[in-house]
């Protein structure tokens, strides 16, 4: 399943996998577990048996599927755009093959018309699995950073050979100070949005956006957050940030893709 998303930063997003389990305090309200409950409602068997009641609120359970079927969609939209891949799971999940995970990268490949924005929290098995990976320039890696305990995931993800590489700071947990931006393109900060949203200090964005300033780094903040995250916006200091990083030149094949 592929839809247009609302998420600030991305255009549509594509699922390839579905289910994840926790694995940090980020993931404790994480949406996509609550998702998950209403599309199995919904009767879509790939969320089916993904999650568990706990405390009255859908948890993940550790179930992962691959979606075989879900490889086909890039190669039918001939506009390109903007995709966050999974969405709903982890690509780097333990559960994912690395023979799927090859397969993904070589649907993005085959389809230089879209820009692919990949997510992750689990960052050691995504440098284990980086060599192994054939990386085309029109894929984006990112890692989760929500607070300090986590700063490590930035130095696996430097590691790799993707075009662009960014982080995304939400949501954002504690301070993140003296951060080393070295070869990292893009800063997505957000604060954290939805039922038992947890609050988020305007200093800590403010030094985010700081660093990013002297780092030359291209800063992007999403959202306040809060259970109604648009009554807090997302304006910082008077101004929203829409930054975006600098995509590197695309192949004649690419531009070519793009423009049938």
């Amino acid at each position: 399943m592929a839809t247009n998303s609302s998420i600030e930063w991305t255009e549509a997003t594509w699922n390839p996998v579905a289910g994840c389990n926790v694995v940090s305090p980020g993931c404790t309200n994480c949406y996509a577990m609550r998702m998950a409950r209403r599309l199995e409602a919904m009767g879509q068997p790939k969320y089916a048996g993904t999650t568990r009641m706990s405390g009255g609120r859908p948890k993940w359970n550790g179930v992962v599927r691959v979606d075989e079927e879900s490889l086909k969609l890039p190669a039918t939209w001939r506009t390109g755009r903007m995709i966050f891949v999974n969405s709903m799971s982890d690509l780097f999940h333990d559960a994912v093959p690395l023979e799927f995970v090859q397969r993904v990268f070589e649907t993005m490949r085959a389809t230089p018309q879209h820009t692919y924005q990949i997510l992750t929290k689990r960052a050691e098995r995504l440098e284990e699995l980086a060599p192994e990976l054939n990386w085309p320039p029109n894929v984006w890696m990112g890692v989760s950073v929500e607070n300090a305990d986590y700063l490590y995931r930035i130095d696996h993800l430097r590691r790799t050979n993707a075009a662009i590489k960014f982080l995304s700071l939400e949501p954002l947990l504690g301070p993140l100070e003296n951060m080393n931006l070295q070869g990292i393109d893009w800063v997505i900060a957000g604060g954290e949005s939805g039922p038992g949203a947890r609050p988020m200090d305007p200093s800590w964005v403010r030094s985010i956006r700081d660093q990013c300033q002297s780092a030359d780094v291209a800063f992007h903040f999403k959202q306040w957050g809060g259970v109604n995250k648009k009554k807090t916006g997302r304006t910082l200091d008077g101004q929203t940030w829409d930054e975006f990083p600098k995509e590197p030149l695309r192949s004649e094949a690419a531009l070519a893709a793009m423009s049938v």
